[in-house]
């Protein structure tokens, strides 16, 4: 079974990982025009969060 993580970045998205790898960039500002992905909107609108990690259980 594979291994599923969500990795809330700091000061940027939630990254969906599966078996370590990146497969998903979710926005956490609001600020993205390609919602629910990333555009990396965070940087300019002075986006700021702790980073924090949730390993989704089997």
């Amino acid at each position: 079974m594979p291994t599923v993580e969500i990795v809330a970045s700091q000061n940027g998205p939630n990254l969906l990982k599966v078996d370590g790898k990146v497969v998903a960039a979710l926005c956490r500002c609001g600020h993205s025009k390609h919602k629910p992905n990333c555009d990396g909107s965070h940087r300019t609108a002075a986006f700021t969060s702790p980073e924090a990690v949730v390993e989704v259980l089997k």
